[in-house]
């Protein structure tokens, strides 16, 4: 009859919707971060700050408003990046991460998937490893800031998934990143 057609053209829309819906502009494309190679996570460690003010201030209380609707919203800034061969969030990353936790706690049936990346030096499985640290270190955070375990998943791509080819440092600094995907 004809509801077959009907149908495949309704799946294929919703697909081409589903498909546009989750694109992403990515993040910012500067700094750097510092961290251990050990694999432990430095979310306790040193003071927290207020950041370098790019990313706004990670101060708990806002004033007015203002911060309250800006709960409301996925914060813009939808990547963090590491250092080599490192997997704890530097401070000037913090409120980015902050704004995120913020985001999630006042959205509770808002979902995250923590997105691990890694520059291409280093085995595939080491990669693998360590995209995953990254995106636990960014998952214990959020964690740590009230945000529910079940709003968030970890993948880890290694260095499957470039954000800038090549074989020098820039790209090499863009690569080693952590991507917040709503």
């Amino acid at each position: 009859m004809q509801l077959k057609p009907l149908a495949r053209t309704l799946a294929i829309a919703l697909s081409l919707a589903v498909v546009a819906g989750c694109s992403s502009t990515g993040g910012t494309q500067d700094g750097d971060s510092y961290g251990s190679q050990d694999g432990t996570s430095g979310i306790g460690t040193g003071t927290s700050g207020a950041g370098t003010g790019q990313y706004g201030s990670t101060t708990g209380g806002s004033a007015g408003g203002a911060g309250q609707q800006a709960d409301s919203r996925i914060p813009e800034v939808r990547t963090i990046y590491f250092d080599f061969d490192r997997d704890t969030i530097k401070s000037e990353y913090e409120s980015v991460v902050m704004a995120h936790a913020r985001y999630l706690r006042s959205n509770p049936n808002a979902q995250v998937v923590l997105h691990g990346h890694t520059d291409e030096r280093g085995t595939r499985e080491y990669n693998m490893a360590l995209g995953e640290r990254r995106a636990n270190a960014v998952q214990r955070f959020l964690n740590s800031q009230g945000v529910s375990p079940s709003q968030m998943s970890v993948v880890s791509y290694g260095e499957e998934r470039p954000a800038e080819r090549g074989s020098n440092d820039r790209a090499y600094s863009q690569n080693r990143r952590v991507v917040f995907s709503y």
